[in-house]
């Protein structure tokens, strides 16, 4: 049943458990019980670092040293961790969301930015959740609320479910290399990963991603799509999920694009006055056949 406050959406054996206030999260994606993402019931989740999925706005990954660079103008963010050096993942995901909308199937919710201490420009932001029987369709929207002209990046922070034979594959052109500082060195040439997950360690951000990633175990085949053209991977052997995040930009783009490097090879979305940008991702899911 579906409340204001903790939207539940359920088609045939799929069921999404939202809650909009931690972040505009998603606490749970199960087929027939079955966790498709890391899954909590919304009413036992606690943080939305725990969480199923969450939206990244205004920007994905980390902005180095909490400190952005734009337009000849230095901007400290907030740092929100004791153990992160720098901005991390956006706004979005710390805030809470309203719902304006929801039944059976379909949530809309939104979020309202004013310029603070951790992002210096006023920006809208809604968030849309459709479900049918067999994918979660997610779409994400920004409109800049500023008098000037802003920088605006979207994606989504999916935990897929790791289990014993998890395999991921999708294609890319190009892989962005990490210092040990989790900033990217350089961008280096990949085809992407075609992988058995168990011993996987990745963290890096790929581009020229041809918008499909597969995700199969002996339990579920799970399909992520997006028109979003770079997708940053995260897992280890110690983690029992693999984070699969489509996004508009590299990490740390706007800092790079301030020291020089070319806007549309990183990424980087400039939003005049009122202007938005839109993103979306479908999550599809299916018995293993």
């Amino acid at each position: 049943m579906t409340s204001p406050h903790h939207p539940v959406l359920q088609a045939g054996g799929l069921r999404c458990e939202l809650r909009p206030e931690l972040g505009g999260c998603l606490a749970g994606l199960w087929l027939d019980g079955e966790p498709v993402l890391r899954s909590t019931p919304a009413a036992q989740l606690d943080t939305v670092r725990q969480s199923a999925c969450y939206p990244l706005v205004p920007f994905s990954n980390r902005v180095a040293h909490a400190t952005l660079q734009w337009q000849g103008t230095s901007h400290p963010l907030v740092r929100h961790r004791a153990d992160e050096p720098h901005a991390i993942h956006g706004v979005g995901w710390q805030r809470p969301w309203a719902v304006l909308e929801a039944d059976a199937q379909f949530a809309m919710l939104a979020f309202e930015h004013r310029p603070d201490a951790s992002w210096p420009f006023a920006f809208d932001c809604s968030q849309t959740l459709k479900l049918s029987e067999t994918a979660l369709e997610l779409t994400l929207s920004i409109t800049n609320q500023s008098a000037t002209p802003a920088p605006a990046g979207l994606g989504w922070h999916p935990y897929l479910v790791k289990r014993a034979g998890s395999h991921i594959a999708f294609n890319a052109t190009g892989r962005w290399e990490m210092g040990d500082d989790k900033l990217p060195t350089h961008r280096a040439g990949s085809t992407g990963l075609d992988a058995d997950c168990a011993a996987l360690v990745v963290d890096h951000c790929y581009d020229g991603w041809d918008g499909i990633v597969h995700l199969r175990d002996a339990r579920l085949h799970t399909q992520l799509a997006s028109r979003l053209q770079r997708l940053v991977v995260f897992t280890d052997p110690q983690r029992d999920f693999i984070a699969v995040e489509p996004v508009s930009h590299v990490n740390d783009a706007l800092n790079r694009h301030a020291a020089g490097e070319d806007a549309q090879a990183l990424g980087v979305q400039v939003l005049q006055p009122g202007a938005s940008f839109s993103a979306s991702m479908t999550i599809t899911v299916e018995r293993a056949r």
